[in-house]
């Protein structure tokens, strides 16, 4: 065990981030342990409790009595440099136990620049970083989570990759490792075994094999029972998916401090740029009485007084209407506030929003992603200007003034009208509000428009599209800050250069793990922040593993090129993929799931929405 001493936590900030012991976390006897698992978040305290995914594995791990389950996040900058100076190693937070010391680590892996953390936190634990250099005294080193779709950047690190739902295997799993450890058979034994369950990548028995123009010729197994695709694993009956009663209460106040409701998984809308809309398909919805059943259990075991719904495109759960009036008799009971993502906006949403905030207006969040119809049309975005005026017009007559508008620039087929496009969808609204009666307006308007930089992702309709060079995204931003001409609109952008990183990461075969690994022993980590991103060590990282990021984010894929990321199956086929992209280049939409099934794949599932009639 790893003793904190209070001189260590007064040196440094938000202690409470190290020291464990909050209100639902777990306490076991180690010694009727078998199984001690590690969850880690790779980045910082307030960040990873905020996450959905580990609230519910941690407590789905922790309902077996064989298995101890505890968390880790990443030490901040002056924890870390105390923990070198003093050779602490990085520790549980439970038990305060080094991470070396447990069976399994497991990263769940949400963004592709938090990969030099992970590589920080096997480092601070003194665990090898390459699992060829792994021994027995090393845990078994797992990854999971939409990162791991395409697992290769990651790949000379990580001893097997979980392909899909945590739900559906990890009791497998911990049975077959019980066992193999009850009989003193080896880690590679394990791994070898893991070959056997649906949904696992072990990538030490597989190689990749290049052309010479630097483009893949095959990924070869280098064992009998790997499989040459890896299919990922779902949960198919959402009612019946163990979902946990209470959550984790942070000390500090976190990103989202509140209970969430995971209402479905899966989205129907099918946004070509989207990747979790393709890698969680199909859509399985919870019904309305499970979920005021946890909404009731959750609230009483948390005392927090708001809580939030979880899903990719809420407005269209089946029984929003009914749901909706139900939580808000609940919520209003409870004295509990909703907190409601992003949704679409017509007559309904705006009366759910009114009795949501009836006291104080927030501002409205909506996503049009693009300024023009045609390249609304292009991502499949399915909404028209007259709909997303239409539906602010109702918000405005509602009480709101303040509207968040967001959208994406460098999306494929870009032309300059569609940038000035998305200043003059802006304008448009502003105008709008100064059409309704004065007696209903709020003060001013406040339009803030926010743009982020297309990042080309794996099993999307744009994984073969080229990403625009940096110079290219800031000249856009340039052009966008120009063309918005009134004062009460603000703009705001995100970096370009850490989204060139991310498509060069997102897109990436083993060989970008060189990059990953130069750029660490640089000395970068936190990259996701933007105080700590250092594009120079990251360049610098580029020169030394050779690993040209044109070759990776700007380059145009052809439909027959193998992909890093071809061995793993999600349901939703290469076939579609190719279609979508094909009519995203004639500026062709495609239905949704309800109004009609496109032939996607996800359907080989025998579940969800594919089968709802």
């Amino acid at each position: 065990m790893t003793i904190l001493s209070e001189q260590i936590l007064k040196q440094v900030d938000k202690p409470a981030r190290y020291i464990g012991g909050e209100m639902n976390t777990y306490e076991k006897d180690l010694s009727s342990i078998d199984v001690r698992f590690a969850f880690a978040f790779p980045d910082v305290y307030e960040v990873a409790m905020s996450h959905l995914g580990m609230q519910i594995l941690y407590h789905f791990l922790n309902r077996r009595e064989d298995t101890y389950c505890e968390r880790v996040f990443s030490p901040w900058i002056d924890m870390e440099k105390i923990m070198r100076e003093k050779n602490i190693p990085l520790f549980s937070l439970e038990t305060h136990t080094p991470l070396k010391e447990f069976d399994f680590l497991g990263f769940t892996l949400q963004y592709e620049m938090s990969y030099t953390n992970i590589l920080n936190m096997m480092d601070l634990s003194g665990i090898p970083l390459l699992s060829k250099d792994r021994t027995e005294e090393d845990p078994i080193i797992v990854a999971g989570g939409p990162c791991a779709y395409n697992p290769e950047p990651l790949a000379p690190f990580i001893d097997f990759f979980y392909i899909g739902e945590g739900e559906f295997a990890y009791d497998e799993i911990l049975d077959l490792y019980k066992a193999y450890k009850k009989e003193g058979r080896t880690r590679a034994e394990f791994l070898e075994a893991l070959l056997d369950i649906e949904g696992m990548y072990v990538p030490s028995f597989y190689e990749e094999i290049y052309k010479e123009d630097g483009t893949i010729l095959e990924k070869r197994p280098l064992h009998p029972k790997a499989k040459t695709k890896i299919r990922k694993v779902i949960m198919t009956d959402m009612d019946e998916v163990y979902y946990p009663t209470t959550q984790v209460i942070p000390w500090i106040q976190a990103v989202h401090d509140r209970v969430t409701l995971e209402m479905f998984r899966g989205c129907l809308r099918g946004c070509r740029f989207c990747q979790a809309g393709m890698i969680y398909r199909p859509v399985r919805e919870k019904s309305k009485d499970v979920l005021i059943n946890y909404a009731e259990k959750l609230l009483a075991s948390t005392g927090y007084e708001e809580i939030s719904l979880a899903s990719l495109s809420t407005s269209d759960y089946k029984d929003l209407e009914p749901f909706a009036n139900e939580l808000l008799e609940l919520c209003e009971k409870e004295c509990v506030n909703i907190s409601l993502p992003s949704l679409r906006i017509d007559a309904f949403s705006v009366d759910l929003m009114q009795k949501v905030q009836e006291v104080r207006k927030s501002s409205l969040t909506f996503a049009p992603e693009a300024g023009t119809q045609r390249m609304r049309d292009v991502i499949n975005k399915n909404i028209t200007e007259e709909e997303i005026l239409r539906g602010c017009n109702l918000a405005f007559n509602g009480g709101w003034n303040r509207v968040k508008l967001y959208f994406m620039l460098g999306l494929p087929g870009e032309m300059q009208e569609d940038v000035e496009g998305i200043a003059a969808l802006a304008e448009n609204i502003v105008h709008e509000y100064y059409q309704i009666d004065k007696s209903k307006r709020q003060g001013g308007v406040q339009l803030v428009v926010s743009t982020s930089c297309f990042v080309p992702k794996a099993f999307t309709p744009f994984q073969w599209e080229p990403q625009d060079t940096c110079e290219s995204f800031i000249e856009k931003h340039m052009m966008l800050k120009h063309a918005i001409k009134s004062r009460q609109i603000k703009y705001n952008h995100h970096d370009a250069k850490t989204s060139v990183l991310e498509a060069v990461i997102a897109r990436g075969d083993r060989r970008v793990a060189n990059l990953i690994l130069e750029a660490y022993k640089l000395g970068a980590t936190f990259d996701s922040w933007s105080e700590h991103f250092d594009e120079e060590k990251w360049a610098k990282a580029s020169e030394i593993s050779g690993v040209d990021y044109a070759f990776y984010a700007n380059r145009r894929r052809d439909y027959d090129e193998v992909l890093p990321w071809d061995h793993i199956d999600i349901g939703v086929t290469k076939n579609f993929l190719i279609r979508e992209s094909k009519k995203a280049h004639e500026a062709v939409t495609t239905p949704q799931c309800r109004v009609k099934c496109s032939g996607c794949g996800a359907n080989t599932f025998n579940k969800g929405v594919c089968y709802e009639n």
